[in-house]
């Protein structure tokens, strides 16, 4: 924890997610439903920024800083949950095919090739358009396309533990494959996997924010991504709204800059003599 400390750039970056996270809780409860609502807002579309309108109004006349804030909840939710579905399968196919080996590691390793030489993106935008729309068809075609990496990496960390005297010993003293593989193997790749998992975050948001942009994303919720979507749709460019573009773009980039740098942070506080 010293060692993070110690690392400006990821403290930095972990301000920024706090900010982030107290924004997404804190927003159902200030943005008022009325004021995001299209039938009933009452403002005047592609109003520029300010006085009445901080970061200006959208084609609807909604306000786009209400809007930022509102899509903060959204694009975390997604980001933070498909990353653990991410992790957690890749996970779960690193450790298993590191520690057993054999014909089961070879299955495991070809499935896990098969992935990696898919395009991720092209089989979460096939994904999302076979599966009935929704956040949880986007965090599952996030996850599921996007493991492979963190089995590899997983999966390497598990035949260094493997191979270390004291995993021989646990199985001298009669030592089952579980107790060995939770005792003695997670504890050994959880600091790995924590890194991998930041870096996955933003992956996600990245991923989500894609497939919000052409439209593959949940109509019912307000993402960064969303209201990129919108903004393209409703000609937000041949307006010259750059105040609907710019916001939620500089929230997807600060937010995924910040997640990179915690990651960074927690990958050199985790090596060794760290």
């Amino acid at each position: 924890m010293s060692v993070f400390a110690r690392h400006r750039a990821g403290v930095a970056g972990a301000a920024v997610l706090a900010v982030a996270v107290l924004v997404a809780l804190v927003a159902p409860l200030v943005v008022p439903a009325d004021a995001l609502d299209v039938t009933r807002v009452t403002g005047a579309p592609w109003r520029p920024p300010g006085a009445g309108h901080l970061l200006g109004t959208d084609h609807a006349g909604r306000s786009v800083a209400l809007l930022v804030v509102r899509g903060t909840g959204t694009s975390l939710f997604v980001g933070l949950t498909a990353a653990a579905l991410s992790v957690g399968i890749g996970t779960l196919v690193g450790v298993l095919s590191g520690y057993f080996g054999g014909v089961f590691a070879g299955v495991l390793l070809r499935v896990t090739d098969f992935f990696l030489v898919l395009p991720s993106l092209v089989l979460a935008i096939a994904l999302s358009t076979v599966l009935p729309r929704g956040l949880g068809t986007i965090v599952v075609a996030i996850g599921l396309t996007s493991w492979p990496s963190t089995a590899r990496v997983v999966r390497a960390q598990t035949l260094a533990v493997r191979a270390r005297p004291f995993v021989d010993r646990a199985r001298a003293l009669g030592g089952g494959h579980l107790h060995v593989i939770t005792r003695h193997v997670l504890p050994s790749v959880v600091p790995l996997v924590l890194v991998t998992t930041t870096l996955a975050v933003a992956s996600s948001i990245v991923a989500e924010s894609t497939l919000a942009f052409l439209g593959l994303g949940d109509p019912t919720r307000i993402s960064w991504g969303a209201l990129l979507h919108q903004a393209r749709l409703h000609g937000a460019v041949p307006q010259g709204a750059w105040w609907f573009l710019l916001p939620p773009g500089l929230a997807i980039v600060v937010v995924v800059l910040a997640f990179t740098l915690v990651g960074r942070a927690l990958e050199t506080a985790a090596a060794p003599g760290g």
